[in-house]
């Protein structure tokens, strides 16, 4: 484990699997509903380089999708980027039960049920990404081809401004 750095599964994932991160904490404030936007401002981050994990249901079917915190998630792309018809968020509550995070602290990395999961194309013209690390106030910086790896993830267009 990192020195400093909160074990989460995420960490936990990601150490079993031989990728490098770095941890990030800051102070989460109880009051913010931004969970992005608040990490981004705390690291002194841009939001483009910082991601977002969003649960989604297509066609019922649960996947993720990871997004910069400065755009928002285009359904109709990560419907399309599954193979299916149409998305919708998922409901709060199935979400941290099937990843096993809660809401504003869902990693992408190490959840309890293995979803889809896309990320959007831009983050790959950066060196390193920001995601959540599994609890909310933590963040770990990754290199997008290796988040892309360890999730099984695929790349598309699916966010819009």
């Amino acid at each position: 484990m990192t020195a400093g750095s909160p074990s989460t599964p995420a960490t936990v994932a990601l150490e079993r699997a031989g990728v490098p991160y770095t941890p990030h904490v800051y102070e989460h404030h109880e009051t913010a509903t931004n969970f992005g936007e608040e990490a981004a401002a705390a690291l002194g981050l841009r939001e483009e380089q910082v991601f977002k994990t969003l649960v989604v249901s297509v066609d019922g079917s649960l996947a993720v999708a990871i997004v910069p915190v400065a755009n928002r998630l285009d359904l109709k792309a990560i419907a399309a980027a599954v193979g299916g018809k149409k998305a919708t968020l998922a409901d709060p509550a199935l979400a941290e039960k099937r990843t096993g995070y809660v809401v504003g602290g869902i990693s992408p990395v190490g959840q309890k049920t293995k979803l889809r999961t896309v990320v959007d194309e831009s983050a790959l013209a950066y060196p390193s990404i920001f995601v959540s690390g599994g609890r909310r106030g933590f963040d770990i910086e990754v290199a997008p081809a290796d988040l892309v790896r360890v999730t099984e993830a695929t790349a598309a267009a699916i966010a819009r401004a």
